[in-house]
């Protein structure tokens, strides 16, 4: 457990932030008055999301391999990382669906019927809380994985 208390320690600062980014959108009005824009907007949480596998990469760089880090050893920290930020994505979809943002589903629904994007079964199957843990169990590995794959490049030194 020691081995990973660097991993575990951000993939909870990681799983916070997007609590907080979720909250932010809320208050910026992405999940009900300026809906139309969030699809755009959200995006910008990579920003924040890279930095942190940035700084927590350095960190068990610095902290626990004492300045020196291979390619495959900052990989499997990311990959550790994506892993526990996987197992925490159902419950950060819990917490921003049902207690940050409680009527986005019925807003995203009401927008993408309105503006002819999707039919309303369409929508309704989209845009529920089954279908946004799925696409959190689905997407944070890959863009763990992706993000692992370069992060770990930068962040090595011999």
């Amino acid at each position: 457990m020691k081995k990973l208390k660097i991993e575990i320690k951000w993939a909870i600062i990681f799983a916070l932030m997007m609590l907080v980014w979720m909250l932010l959108e809320r208050l910026f009005g992405l999940h009900d008055t300026y809906i139309a824009k969030h699809p755009i907007f959200t995006n910008f949480v990579a920003i924040p999301a890279v930095a942190i596998y940035v700084l927590a990469l350095l960190d068990k760089r610095d902290n626990f391999y004492e300045g020196k880090m291979t390619y495959v050893q900052g990989l499997a920290c990311g990959l550790i990382i994506t892993l526990i930020v996987t197992i925490l994505s159902p419950l950060t979809q819990v917490i921003t669906s049902l207690v940050i943002t409680p009527h986005y589903f019925e807003n995203a629904i009401d927008y993408a019927v309105s503006e002819g994007k999707m039919t309303q079964s369409g929508a309704e199957e989209y845009f529920n809380l089954k279908s946004y843990i799925f696409q959190g169990l689905v997407g944070a590995p890959v863009m763990g994985l992706l993000t692992s794959i370069v992060v770990a490049f930068f962040t090595r030194k011999k």
